[in-house]
């Protein structure tokens, strides 16, 4: 006995892409918690020979924290963070959250936790863990609605892993983050190939 012929292959085969398709938008529509916990490594976007090693210089009225940028993790927020960085976009801004045991925040030209650079970014959700000195873009409740807020973590916070893009952590100053208070202000932030 011969097999279906080439019209009822063809015929099968739509039938599992039109049974696929929904699927698909229903798992591209879902939420940071059930998306892949890892992003693929992209081509870095801030040139070629620059992907490893590079550092941001925080400045604070406290004194100085060191901190290792990710864009092997994070490459459009590492791009774009160091495309703002480069502009002194943080610099003058104020840490106008501060939450003892939990996290510091700036990168907000309001000083009150509204404002922004006026560019989304997409979720880079990755598996690197919020430790002490994990710096994280701050977002609302969409996953892609990180602009030019960033926290770093004073303690560990395990509940944020996973639903919020670390880019970077403090490598250096890690006794300078539980001394800054709110209004403080990012007297200089520069990288540091």
């Amino acid at each position: 006995m011969s097999g279906p012929s080439r019209a009822g292959r063809s015929q099968v085969g739509l039938l599992l892409l039109l049974l696929a398709l929904p699927l698909a938008q229903q798992a591209s529509a879902a939420g940071p918690e059930s998306r892949p916990a890892a992003v693929k490594p992209e081509q870095s976007l801030l040139g070629s020979g620059s992907s490893k090693g590079l550092q941001a210089i925080l400045e604070t009225d406290r004194g100085l924290l060191t901190v290792e940028l990710f864009p092997d993790t994070a490459p459009k927020t590492v791009a774009r963070f160091s495309e703002l960085v480069k502009r002194g976009f943080y610099n003058g801004l104020v840490f106008y959250r501060v939450l003892p045991k939990f996290l510091v925040q700036t990168g907000d030209p309001s000083g009150e936790g509204t404002g922004g650079s006026g560019q989304n970014l997409p979720a880079e959700f990755n598996e690197r863990k919020h430790v002490v000195g994990t710096v994280g873009m701050a977002r609302r409740h969409d996953p892609d609605s990180a602009d030019s807020q960033f926290y770093i973590c004073l303690e560990p916070q395990p509940f944020l892993d996973g639903k919020y893009t670390v880019f970077g952590q403090v490598i250096d100053g890690l006794e300078t983050l539980p001394k800054i208070q709110e209004r403080d202000t990012v007297r200089k932030l520069s990288l540091k190939p």
